[in-house]
């Protein structure tokens, strides 16, 4: 099928730079190309009706590293990787906070949280006795003096049942992630980026200056550069590169009158995560029960996970409460050896920007500009 004359000379017209996934990074990326050069002519390809990997299906988690995380990082990187890329965290939250502002992204800072049961008494110890570590090492980033406290004395009026030792992360907190991409497919619009749903892209190959990107099976456009930000699903286009996907199932909670507690938790060194949304309990993560069941990029459900978070948000987090499970939903990460984003040249005329490691909110946006400068500068 060839395009008509409107469509191409309305819709496709000579991209200067197209970007494969609408997520954070393909927005953030897209919003600042056109803010350093308003003048690019910028086209967004995404799959789904939404975007359509994690950004508007994670926990909306403004996080930057529980100390159990950051421990096990260090075992296998050196320190100052390790908190390069903390600090890399901690300014894209506040990039993401000053491009679209805390009442648009409903930014509320509420804390996070790491929680420890009886069975995680070792962990718990070792975490507890580096809080001053990490929080002289923050200090470099943050130039706050305590980030990290005991906060075990709040867990009784929280409504936990067998935790018995709790940390706050003091700079940390939540949004609506639903907003915050509302809020960006609205300025990428305002800004003059053509934004294109249902496309599924197959190939993108070079065609002597310029890149052919094919599409839906019968459509194909030319354009100048091509930016790949599909973070979990990048093994489609980038099979030779450490990026895997990784499924995070979640569910939620139907409302709660009098909920006890506010904020965003992390339990087992991460691979489970809760918060509050209003009066709900949103709880997702438990793929460290199947690695590799979960290292998948199909969306769906497994009795194992289900079962582990209606169990745990049961016993744990919800005791002799009454509510029932209203959603459940999946969602894909982009995870490797490395935590480190790729942002890099592929081929002539071909970029990438993935593998946010499962903290897309919190580095999406620097990335995303990160991307934009190596595309204008290329």
């Amino acid at each position: 099928m060839s395009w008509s004359f409107w469509e191409k000379n309305t819709f496709i017209k000579e991209p200067d730079v197209t970007i494969i996934g609408s997520g954070i990074v393909g927005l953030n990326a897209a919003l600042s190309l056109k803010s350093k050069s308003p003048s690019l002519h910028v086209i967004v390809l995404e799959k789904g009706f939404l975007p359509y990997g994690a950004s508007t299906r994670n926990a909306g988690f403004a996080c930057y590293g529980s100390i159990s995380e950051l421990l096990n990082d260090l075992k296998v990187q050196d320190p100052k990787n390790v908190f390069d890329l903390v600090e890399r965290r901690w300014k894209g939250l506040n990039r993401l906070r000053q491009i679209l502002g805390d009442e648009s992204i409903v930014y509320e800072p509420t804390g996070g949280y790491e929680v420890f049961t009886s069975a995680d008494s070792e962990t718990a110890d070792l975490c507890f006795d580096k809080i001053e570590y990490f929080n002289q090492e923050l200090k470099k980033i943050t130039g706050q003096d305590k980030i990290y406290f005991d906060a075990s004395k709040k867990i009784p009026e929280f409504g936990f049942k067998g935790i018995n030792k709790m940390i706050l992360n003091s700079g940390e907190g939540q949004i609506d992630t639903g907003k915050m991409m509302q809020s960006l497919l609205e300025k990428c619009r305002k800004a003059g980026v053509e934004i294109l749903n249902g496309v599924e892209v197959s190939r993108i190959e070079n065609e002597n200056t310029n890149c052919r990107i094919d599409f839906n099976g019968e459509f194909s456009l030319l354009t100048k550069k091509v930016l790949i930000a599909v973070n979990g699903f990048a093994k489609k286009f980038l099979p030779d590169f450490d990026v895997q996907p990784a499924r995070a199932q979640v569910i939620s909670t139907s409302p709660i009158p009098g909920l006890q507690f506010k904020g965003s938790f992390h339990y087992d060194h991460g691979y489970y995560y809760f918060r509050n949304v209003g009066n709900r309990v949103l709880f997702g993560g438990g793929r460290n029960l199947d690695f590799e069941k979960e290292h998948t990029m199909d969306f769906g459900l497994t009795t194992l996970v289900q079962n582990s978070l209606e169990g745990l948000l049961k016993n744990l987090i919800l005791p002799d409460t009454n509510y029932v499970i209203e959603q459940r939903w999946s969602g894909i990460m982009g995870l490797g050896e490395s935590k480190t984003p790729i942002i890099r040249m592929v081929a002539d005329n071909i970029y990438c920007a993935v593998r946010m490691g499962g903290m897309g909110v919190a580095i999406g946006s620097l990335v995303g500009e990160e991307a934009a400068d190596l595309i204008l500068k290329s």
